[in-house]
């Protein structure tokens, strides 16, 4: 038996209208939706579970940095530079609202992107090598 964290299961996103923003992933991010009422919705993404809560007024995942700024709190990754620039390239054809791609001085580039209640999430070029070996890689017979 593993006995350590193996990932991360289920995120929880807060969200003003759960129908207004369970249609923006599943349009938006192609989401699959697993449940939904009037205070929560379940999606499929990036291989998770994502919950978006219906929330006060206001409420977001974001939060600020000891320098004051506005930090995301979830990284989605892709397989390289040229996904990370599809994808930004198909977000900004949705209308979603996106920043520009960022050396922050680390491997890979990155770019933030906001849902339609103002969460912050980040996107990364560099894909998790243990994914990639256990996901990606076809098996040899």
């Amino acid at each position: 038996m593993n006995d350590k964290l193996l990932r991360v299961g289920t995120t929880y996103i807060p969200v003003g209208d759960v129908e207004r923003s369970s249609e923006w992933y599943v349009t938006n991010l192609e989401a699959e939706l697993n449940y939904k009422d009037v205070d929560k919705a379940i999606l499929n993404l990036a291989n998770q579970s994502i919950f978006l809560v219906r929330s006060k007024e206001n409420e977001s995942a974001n939060f600020i940095d000891v320098h004051g700024k506005e930090r995301f709190s979830l990284t989605f990754e892709v397989d390289g530079l040229e996904a990370l620039e599809n994808v930004r390239g198909d977000f900004i054809r949705r209308g979603v609202r996106v920043g520009e791609i960022e050396d922050r001085g680390h491997s890979g580039r990155n770019f933030v992107f906001y849902d339609v209640d103002g969460n912050t999430f980040d996107v990364w070029s560099e894909l998790s090598p243990t994914f990639r070996e256990k996901y990606l890689v076809p098996e040899s017979k």
